[in-house]
């Protein structure tokens, strides 16, 4: 009897830990890929997650609260990557916008060091209230169709926007919330090399010295992929995963089927 119970006792605790950890399989999809996290949460406001970026730079924005906020003339970039090449992406933002007015500034830019190459999420730059995959001199860039125009402040939004290599040409996909926004193939496609990349949040691009663009926004979660997530798998992400509660829970719950 002694032992059907510890088994039952054994049987129930991986429901349990299966039923906390379910939730966030979909919220890491391709997480091997990631070459830039950044959750701006306490304790690592600065620090990108995946190790490859050094600490961030606030040029007068703040980080409060878990976010990153950035109003107009205000920004935040980290500069010296040091993991590998980045091919294929997809670059993920999680949002708030405050003023909807306060537009052609960037939610999420990889920028080159040695030369003006850049491919962002773009606000309002060309389209008012649009989103758009911002580059140097637009060389990626094509107002998305049917696009979205956003109408609401204070709604946290996700914003997505894939990279893919056709043949030489960049083959781009934006979704808001996971619904499709735009898909185009324009442009020649580009690789951001070890020690060849900066990320900027609020300024289009630009260096530590500043650049063109404002915004008026709370950034919740940040992410570069170095992989073409699929729309599926981009539906299924969400901000901040495997946090320190998280972490806790699934510690305590091994803790407990150890010493059964």
């Amino acid at each position: 009897m002694c032992y059907h119970n510890s088994y039952y006792m054994l049987g129930c605790s991986i429901l349990l830990l299966i039923t906390i950890v379910t939730p966030t399989f979909g919220q890491g999809e391709k997480a091997e890929t990631l070459v830039g996290h950044w959750t701006f949460e306490k304790g690592e406001e600065f620090e990108d997650l995946t190790g490859n970026f050094p600490e961030i730079t606030l040029k007068e924005a703040a980080i409060e609260d878990g976010k990153l906020n950035i109003d107009p003339g205000k920004w935040a970039i980290t500069s010296g990557y040091t993991g590998p090449d980045i091919e294929e992406k997809t670059l993920v933002s999680w949002v708030i916008m405050d003023d909807l007015d306060v537009q052609a500034g960037s939610i999420l830019t990889i920028d080159r060091l040695s030369d003006p190459t850049f491919d962002g999420i773009v606000f309002g730059e060309r389209q008012k209230r649009r989103w758009m995959a911002g580059s140097g001199w637009f060389h990626r860039t094509k107002d998305p169709e049917p696009g979205f125009e956003e109408k609401k402040t204070g709604e946290l939004v996700m914003i997505a926007i894939s990279y893919g290599d056709d043949n030489g040409t960049a083959h781009v996909v934006l979704y808001r919330n996971g619904d499709k926004i735009g898909d185009y193939t324009f442009g020649q496609f580009v690789v951001f090399a070890n020690k060849d990349a900066e990320v900027i949040w609020g300024k289009r691009h630009g260096s530590v010295a500043g650049g063109p663009g404002d915004l008026d926004v709370q950034i919740e979660d940040s992410r570069i992929y170095a992989t073409v997530l699929s729309q599926a798998e981009i539906k299924r992400l969400m901000p901040n995963t495997l946090d320190v509660e998280a972490h806790g829970k699934l510690s305590t719950t091994w803790a407990r089927l150890k010493t059964m």
